[in-house]
């Protein structure tokens, strides 16, 4: 996994503007050597409503991007926890076992997108709350 937190990098102009006077700015968050080698298999808006998480899982071939653009949000990704706010970026690899909690009461609102390797990979729910795995294998 990779977190990126809003705060490591500030706002520079688009590689198309003039650097003296942009007409608009971008904050990079991750780079084409971030990702894996295959295909976006979807790009989602997604809300997580208040005090709610989804289902502890993995995915065998897929690589997941999370950006939180309202809330808070504590992830838990391969035995790793942390708080994400609005501007906070978190990649998930395949055989990461991860699940997201909305740790307020109004909703959360964040973009995932995942890059699939295309080997046919599932995904695969966690069901036993005791499981410790921190990852899981991809085969």
């Amino acid at each position: 996994m990779k977190w990126i937190a809003a705060t490591e990098s500030g706002l520079i102009p688009a590689s198309h503007e003039d650097p003296r006077a942009p007409g608009v700015l971008k904050r990079v968050i991750a780079t084409r050597e971030s990702f894996q080698t295959g295909h976006v298999q979807m790009l989602n808006w997604a809300v997580l409503p208040g005090n709610s998480s989804f289902q502890r899982h993995f995915h065998q071939d897929m690589q997941e991007t999370f950006v939180i653009l309202s809330g808070e949000v504590e992830m838990h990704v391969a035995g790793e926890r942390r708080v994400m706010q609005a501007g906070d970026t978190v990649i998930v690899d395949p055989g990461e076992i991860h699940q997201m909690r909305n740790l307020r009461a109004e909703e959360a609102r964040y973009i995932v997108f995942g890059i699939s390797s295309g080997q046919g990979g599932r995904t695969i729910v966690i069901v036993d709350s005791d499981v410790n795995e921190t990852s899981a294998s991809a085969g």
